[in-house]
């Protein structure tokens, strides 16, 4: 019996991990110039932090509630500085478009970590664009558009204005060695990619 209730308890956990939340309110859609775009709250007992949208900052980031996981998990990894020494040259000609989700640990991990390294190389953050979406991965000016955004974290890296890879969700390796592989225009398939 306990583990029948163990398995029902599970599959509603996993169930509500997967809802939508609810469609932007007009609001939102008039403010969508603001820097700060946040989705309303689902309409269930479980209050979620808001979801950031649109384009952003590091600053946005530093903000409560987000700073509570990004100063953590900036702080807590260690980068590679082999790798990291390595991709300096590569990024002087390369920019980035990030689309992180505010509400997915997968971007709570990765994207700290990702300012991290290039904290550690001088980066020039004006090469650096950052899309916060939503869980349907989109924003209310349609960043994402064109962009084929199925999830995120999607670190996009760019070379004369041409895609040259990017990384998906989690490391193959690390994030600096796929970055490394990426940027200097070796083979580099993502996560889900064959």
């Amino acid at each position: 019996m306990k583990k029948v209730l163990f398995i029902t308890f599970l599959g509603l956990l996993l169930c509500c991990k997967n809802e939508s939340t609810t469609p932007h309110s007009a609001k939102e859609k008039a403010d969508s110039n603001a820097k700060e775009t946040v989705e309303s709250p689902p309409d269930s007992e479980e209050i979620e932090p808001e979801i950031l949208l649109g384009k952003q900052d590091r600053q946005a980031l530093k903000k409560s509630p987000y700073n509570t996981w990004f100063d953590t998990n900036y702080e807590a990894y260690t980068i590679d500085t082999t790798s990291v020494k390595k991709l300096i040259p590569y990024l002087k000609n390369i920019t980035i478009k990030a689309f992180i989700g505010t509400w997915c640990e997968d971007s709570q991990r990765e994207i700290p970590t990702l300012y991290k390294i290039l904290d550690a190389t001088n980066f020039d953050y004006k090469k650096l664009e950052l899309v916060t979406v939503s869980r349907e991965k989109d924003t209310p000016d349609k960043f994402e558009e064109g962009l084929n955004i199925l999830m995120v974290p999607t670190f996009i890296f760019y070379k004369d204005g041409k895609e040259m890879g990017r990384y998906v969700e989690f490391a193959r390796e690390t994030l600096e060695k796929d970055m490394l592989t990426i940027v200097s225009e070796q083979s580099y398939k993502h996560s889900y990619e064959n």
